[in-house]
């Protein structure tokens, strides 16, 4: 059995209305998802959400792809969530994608905040390339990593999203860390050409999560 960790970004299809409500709020650090059943309509997602999940329920009510939601708080700032509604015959066929033959996706999927998704895949070779070269020409997807002697992710750094350990790469590369400081956050932002306010955000969230790692903090 061989590991690969991959993203894929489905953002050409625009079949992740919700995705985009999940990972561009800015009351939510993270989002996601744990386990899920496509099977047979409605499909259905199990979410693990951080931040102020009750500002989602206005979006939750007004989607038009949501039949059925449930928020079950864990904490003041985290919580599960259950959905249920109707996808796409694209988005469906991607979630079939990673369950032909001896594959399995490893939970969770990370929801990211450029429109991808990152998760792990367990199979066969031949079922992880099948998988792989199955995914329709619009969608791209990146090789995050290959083997390893766990599935879980096998660093503290494989917990980031993957723009967050760019932005965080770039900062180090930069002198940002360096003390004293040799590069501005507005350096990092220009050599990644987003706004300075994203390039904070995501060193933000990048050291959060790899703090919480430190600490030990789970990653569900």
């Amino acid at each position: 059995m061989k590991r690969v960790r991959i993203t894929i970004d489905p953002t050409d299809l625009r079949v992740r209305p919700l995705h985009n409500r999940l990972t561009k709020n800015e009351r939510i650090d993270r989002a996601h998802i744990v386990n899920w059943n496509v099977s047979e309509p409605p499909t259905g997602f199990l979410l693990r959400i951080r931040g102020d999940y009750e500002s989602l329920e206005p979006e939750l009510r007004e989607s038009e792809y949501v039949t059925e939601y449930e928020i079950l708080p864990l904490t003041s700032g985290e919580c599960y969530l259950f959905l249920a509604g109707d996808s796409t015959p694209h988005s469906r066929a991607l979630f079939e994608n990673f369950t032909q033959g001896s594959l399995l996706t490893v939970p969770p999927v990370s929801l990211n905040s450029d429109g991808s998704s990152t998760f792990t895949l367990v199979g066969t070779a031949a079922d992880i390339q099948s998988a792989i070269d199955g995914i329709p020409d619009p969608v791209t997807v990146r090789v995050e990593e290959v083997g390893g002697e766990r599935v879980a992710t096998d660093s503290v750094v494989g917990k980031l999203a993957p723009r967050q350990r760019e932005t965080l790469e770039t900062a180090l590369e930069l002198g940002y860390y360096d003390t004293p400081r040799n590069a501005t956050l507005e350096d990092v932002a220009e050599s990644l050409s987003c706004a300075t306010a994203t390039a904070g955000e995501h060193l933000q969230k990048a050291e959060s999560t790899l703090i919480s790692a430190l600490f030990g903090e789970t990653s569900q």
